[in-house]
């Protein structure tokens, strides 16, 4: 740049793209190449005991989980924040649990949007630091359409968004609304096709992998990967039929589990081609228990406050970080993916975000040495709430009962000590209390809580 002129001009060119350019982005390319690529994989509906790596017996084909449980680490304490999959997704986006917004039922393909553009999702954070940001697959968590709404399915291909994923932080987004609408597809903000339900997976799996495929060396990104399977409508591909190790009348919902397996090794296998596996942290989960599977020993299934509600498979795969075949039996939940994605990029969440997420990079790392989380709320679709807090397990249904259980001698939940047990009652109700009020469950300022969300009687005290 022999100019001196242009040189001048060049440096306050420089100057003024770095004042006006948000302090979160201004990250050397170097730090970008050290950060970790990261993608979300959440089963829809897979219950605890349905991986083999998680129940002895288990006649379910998931070699793919369980080659994430041999190659990283297994959670054991892993929860939803919901017992149905609406709540959860608000709650894993937004690291902040649904019951604050009264959310406890799903949405339908034409509901508004549970989560507003102002709210700090982890894909906007993750953007603001540099990654490239994806959700393909089911989003269910509400849609604002140009015009008028239709009937629920099909919506006509065309078909415009006015608000969606895109609004929210994700630079791309290529899904559908939700299951009993799974064969419409959006691409970006607008119907792009109507497919046979067996036909929309494996769409679904086919850009995921060519997403990942297009990425630019040196670039970070988030791909957030919310699957079908196992929820209905059970649609295995032809080549999946008969070969997911059930036999009977579930001999297709086996195939289905397959599928999603296989989905989840296609992923992992498209990260290896492209060289990007050594340095990508992939976490496979599910939105909630099996639906009406219940899966010994633990009580309930999909929808219930019990565990067989939310006490999900959770597998963490991150070379050089997280020690293969390791096992962790703290507690963590869903929620905590937006405080994790801070720590990885070395920033404090602000005090209106991530107001129920912990991070569990010390998990992780294999660093910690105890609970990082102080307590856990658990939700259900009929509006029961329960506190979590150690081996304890306090329930306060919708009807104004309480149940408390001990989960260290009574994982199945089948001894209500209540009553025998009245200061750990008194104790857990306290902090619900205090949870409640504070608009938070972790350290930081209080937070508004929003007065048309009703809670149970236990809010009123201080």
């Amino acid at each position: 740049m022999k100019n001196p002129i242009f040189r001048v001009k060049a440096i306050i060119t420089l100057g003024i793209a770095v004042f006006f350019t948000p302090p979160a982005l201004l990250i050397a390319a170097d730090d970008q190449e050290k950060l970790p690529n990261i993608v979300f994989v959440l089963f829809d509906d897979m219950g605890y005991g349905e991986p083999k790596c998680y129940r002895e017996g288990s006649q379910f084909k998931t070699p793919n989980l369980d080659r994430l449980a041999a190659e990283g680490m297994r959670f054991t304490d892993a929860h939803s924040p919901s017992s149905v999959c609406t709540p959860t997704r608000y709650g894993l986006l937004t690291g902040r649990y649904p019951s604050r917004i009264g959310q406890y039922g799903v949405l339908t393909s034409h509901s508004p949007p549970i989560i507003p553009k102002t709210r700090l999702t982890v894909a906007s954070l993750l953007k603001q630091h540099g990654y490239a940001t994806a959700c393909i697959g089911k989003w269910h968590l509400g849609l604002v359409w140009d015009g008028r709404p239709g009937q629920e399915a099909p919506i006509p291909v065309g078909k415009r968004l006015l608000s969606g994923p895109n609004d929210l932080g994700f630079d791309d987004f290529y899904g559908f609304t939700h299951a009993r609408n799974i064969g419409t597809i959006i691409g970006q903000d607008r119907v792009v096709e109507n497919v046979a339900a067996v036909d929309n997976q494996p769409r679904m799996i086919e850009r995921a992998v060519r997403w990942i495929g297009q990425r630019e060396t040196g670039k970070p990104f988030f791909l957030y990967f919310p699957m079908c399977p196992p929820h209905t409508p059970v649609a295995p591909g032809a080549g999946f039929v008969g070969k997911g190790g059930i036999e009977g009348r579930d001999s297709r919902y086996g195939d289905w589990v397959y599928q999603g397996d296989h989905m989840l090794g296609q992923l992992m296998d498209a990260l290896e081609r492209k060289g990007l596996a050594g340095n990508t942290l992939i976490i496979a989960t599910s939105d909630n228990g099996a639906a009406a599977r219940p899966y010994a020993p633990l009580r309930a299934a999909k929808g219930s406050i019990h565990e067989g509600g939310h006490r999900v498979p959770f597998l963490a795969r991150w070379p050089g970080v997280i020690k293969p075949g390791s096992v962790c039996e703290e507690t963590i939940c869903l929620t905590d993916l937006m405080a994790t994605c801070a720590g990885i990029v070395g920033v404090k969440l602000p005090g209106n975000a991530g107001e129920d997420s912990v991070s569990i990079l010390p998990l992780l790392r294999g660093t910690a040495h105890g609970p990082v989380r102080e307590a856990t709320i658990h939700q259900s679709h009929k509006r029961d709430l329960a506190i979590r807090q150690g081996p304890w397990k306090l329930i306060f249904t919708a009807n104004g009962k309480q149940e408390l259980y001990h989960l260290g001698t009574d994982l199945g939940e089948t001894r209500n000590v209540a009553q025998a047990n009245p200061e750990t009652v008194k104790k857990l109700t306290t902090l619900m209390t205090r949870y409640v009020n504070e608009g938070r469950s972790t350290p930081g300022e209080k937070q508004p809580v929003d007065p048309s969300v009703k809670w149970p009687k236990f809010t009123v005290a201080d």
